[in-house]
């Protein structure tokens, strides 16, 4: 299910974004770079700060251990991110 909000509620500038991206890979936005932009202030910068931290912040594990975790549970998900 896909938010509606997600879709029309952009400002100028995130639409703008989303076209040179459908029309440099052929493909639509992702809803996580949608959902990053929607409320940018409220969620889309708070979680990236998150996200950011714990992908380089300090850990017993490298950079590159931590993106193959990432990317083998996006498999398991069967998600292409």
């Amino acid at each position: 299910m896909r938010l509606e909000a997600l879709e029309k509620q952009q400002t100028f500038a995130v639409k703008l974004k989303f076209l040179a991206i459908r029309l440099f890979s052929g493909r639509r936005a992702p809803d996580v770079l949608r959902a990053l932009h929607y409320r940018q202030k409220r969620w889309g910068e708070p979680f990236s700060d998150l996200l950011q931290a714990v992908m380089r912040g300090p850990s017993d594990w490298s950079v590159g251990e931590r993106e193959l975790f990432a990317t083998f549970v996006s498999h398991l998900n069967q998600c292409r991110f």
